[in-house]
């Protein structure tokens, strides 16, 4: 798909990206070796499809990164994109195999005494079904006897049940997770999921067309895939580092890693084969503190030091690493000098960002004057192709010290469309804003452009000038950047500007995942709906009453929607009382099942129409909200 209000690259982001071209040893072909190394096959068109049909990965898409790297990609990114989007099968080392490039992350199966153990089964069951076709079709048709899930995000279990069943499990095959993996897996979606989707949608620019002037890549992997997401529940769980287990011969020794890429992760070490699996611990790249789709901080002081323990714990054992994206590392000496150097890079993040806040920089200042040591910089997979040295400065600053960097005139700011008219007014009116930002646009400083010109679309979004001119100056800026999220959040805001909204491509939870939720999870997620100006002068009170004799009472008062198991909240008399089974409750409470349809299935004593009226205080969260225009 060409889109005919893309621009070529500026003479100015051209020049960028040449000397990014003459700075860096593009002459260094190791990744591109380990990349390919072990290669056994792929599949044939690289596309993968659902039941009916629809597309929901093709890897054929990037075959454009084959050739030289144009203008408008940052070489550095170009190079990155091409070492991600290589697809196949490929043999890490005897036993151990890895699928890559059918989807964001990897998928690792390891060879058992029966069958085999798959490690991280990809976003979709539509990916993972045909990676693990890929490897019977040159390993044969082995049985799955185990999963492990390295941690708690969607692309390492989303796509499980193209692997396993609920009937393999209760025969006996077992799912692996770190502690705390079904809290975290659920949670994540719950509370902020469509806002994390939404934003996901910018983030991996899987809408955007694939090109040299469009999404080439996110850093970590491609893209994410759009099939079918699904979550068998762990049956072994593992809560302390040491611990050992042995799944059909496989023997495995682990090290949990909380606080690091996610909340609930793990490492994983293969003593009989010499092998340790990194999870998403180490990769070939800088990693994000904050993602851009938004998430808690992360803790670079904790990951730094779980890469070290982990060396302590397995390097003496280990001769090849690999992790849940990218590709392996071979070699003792290698493997060490490639955590000592992902050790450092957090370890520095970390406290530089903690020296520079102590002398009163703030989050900006930070992020414009931090740089890394050379021998850092020098080393491929230390660079900012998904997480940033920019963002991850801010978000140890955020993680400290919060939103707020002591200026007081930043305490009370208006809003944005609110401040946009007043910038606009102050800077004497849209036609003089257009005028002196295409001058700034002329002269390369595409930042500028970007601040300046955000505050007239902002004041007014019908400008068809201002948002042309928005859209050529994060088109730019997508252009000149090496971190794969910067360019899809760019190039996706030029996209939206010129044409409006394309949706999000992904759902923020699964049936799956709804249902691991816990019930105070389900009360939660209703409570973070609530519509409060609008039902800020009632009250309601609904009982519900369990077959299992819980009983649990949900008040909403003063737009607050609360609810309790406590015997004290029992005691009072409620509006309504509801007699079920905890199903028919999670039906009512996600809204499978209408309120009107309780008498068919509960028993009801007091006024049913207090429920309705409880419900009807909920807003329904909008998965398309605007991001470039108010």
């Amino acid at each position: 798909m060409h889109d005919e209000q893309q621009r070529d690259a500026e003479p100015a982001i051209a020049a960028v990206n040449a000397a990014v071209a003459e700075r860096f040893a593009f002459d260094d072909g190791q990744d591109f070796e380990d990349a390919a190394r072990g290669f056994v096959g792929a599949l044939e068109d690289g596309c993968v499809r659902d039941a009916a049909g629809a597309v929901v990965w093709d890897a054929g898409a990037y075959a454009f990164l084959e050739a030289d790297c144009p203008d408008t990609v940052n070489p550095s990114l170009w190079r990155q994109s091409r070492l991600v989007s290589g697809h196949g099968l490929f043999e890490v080392t005897d036993g151990i195999y890895q699928v890559r490039g059918l989807d964001l992350s990897n998928m690792t199966v390891v060879e058992g005494e029966r069958g085999v153990l798959v490690i991280d089964p990809l976003i979709s069951a539509e990916t993972a079904a045909a990676a693990l076709a890929l490897y019977r079709t040159h390993r044969g048709d082995r049985p799955v006897t185990g999963v492990l899930y390295t941690h708690s995000h969607v692309d390492h279990f989303g796509g499980v049940r193209g692997i396993i069943g609920d009937a393999d499990v209760a025969a006996g095959v077992p799912v692996i997770a770190p502690e705390g993996f079904m809290h975290h897996a659920a949670s994540e979606n719950v509370y902020a999921g469509t806002a994390m989707a939404r934003r996901a949608a910018y983030m991996y620019g899987a809408a955007l067309p694939k090109g040299p002037r469009g999404q080439v890549g996110a850093g970590l992997g491609q893209t994410t895939s759009t099939g079918s997401v699904g979550l068998v529940p762990p049956t072994l769980t593992v809560t302390e580092t040491g611990r050992t287990e042995t799944v059909d011969g496989i023997r495995m020794v682990f090290q949990l890693t909380p606080g690091t890429e996610a909340p609930a992760e793990l490492n994983v070490h293969f003593p009989d084969r010499s092998a340790l699996c990194l999870a998403e611990n180490a990769t070939h790249n800088l990693h994000n503190l904050l993602t851009l789709r938004g998430a808690q901080v992360r803790d670079p002081r904790v990951w730094a030091r779980y890469l070290a323990e982990a060396a302590d714990l397995f390097l003496d054992g280990t001769d090849v690493s690999f992790a849940s994206h990218h590709w392996p590392t071979w070699g003792r000496e290698r493997i060490g000098r490639y955590l000592a150097e992902q050790h450092d890079l957090y370890a520095y993040v970390h406290d530089q960002t903690l020296r520079l806040l102590n002398q009163g920089l703030t989050p900006l200042e930070i992020a414009e004057r931090i740089q890394l040591p050379p021998a850092l910089e020098r080393a491929w997979h230390t660079h900012g192709y998904y997480g940033s040295l920019s963002h991850n400065t801010k978000a140890v600053y955020q993680r400290y010290l919060g939103w707020f960097d002591g200026n007081p005139a930043h305490l009370w700011e208006h809003p944005p469309v609110e401040a946009a008219r007043r910038y606009v007014a102050f800077m004497g009116g849209p036609q003089n804003v257009l005028e002196r930002a295409r001058a700034s646009f002329a002269e390369g400083d595409y930042r500028w452009v970007a601040q300046v010109v955000n505050h007239l679309v902002f004041a007014d979004p019908g400008n068809a000038e201002a948002r042309s001119l928005q859209a050529d100056a994060l088109e730019q800026l997508g252009y000149g950047s090496e971190n794969g999220t910067w360019r899809n959040f760019y190039l996706m805001g030029a996209h939206e500007l010129r044409h409006g909204g394309v949706g999000t491509p992904t759902v923020a939870a699964s049936p799956d995942l709804i249902a691991t939720l816990t019930l105070d999870q389900v009360f939660d997620s209703l409570a973070v709906r609530v519509n409060a100006p609008a039902c800020w002068d009632k009250t309601v009170t609904v009982r519900w009453s369990l077959d299992d004799g819980r009983r649990i009472t949900q008040w909403l008062r003063n737009g607050v929607l609360s609810h309790s198991s406590h015997a004290r909240a029992a005691a009072g008399q409620p509006d309504v009382e509801i007699s079920l089974g905890e199903a028919d409750l999670r039906a009512v409470l996600i809204g499978a099942v209408p309120a009107t349809e309780l008498a068919r299935r509960a028993g009801i004593s007091g006024d049913p129409a207090k429920l309705t009226e409880l419900l009807d205080a909920l807003d329904a969260p909008d998965p398309d909200f605007a991001i470039v225009t108010p």
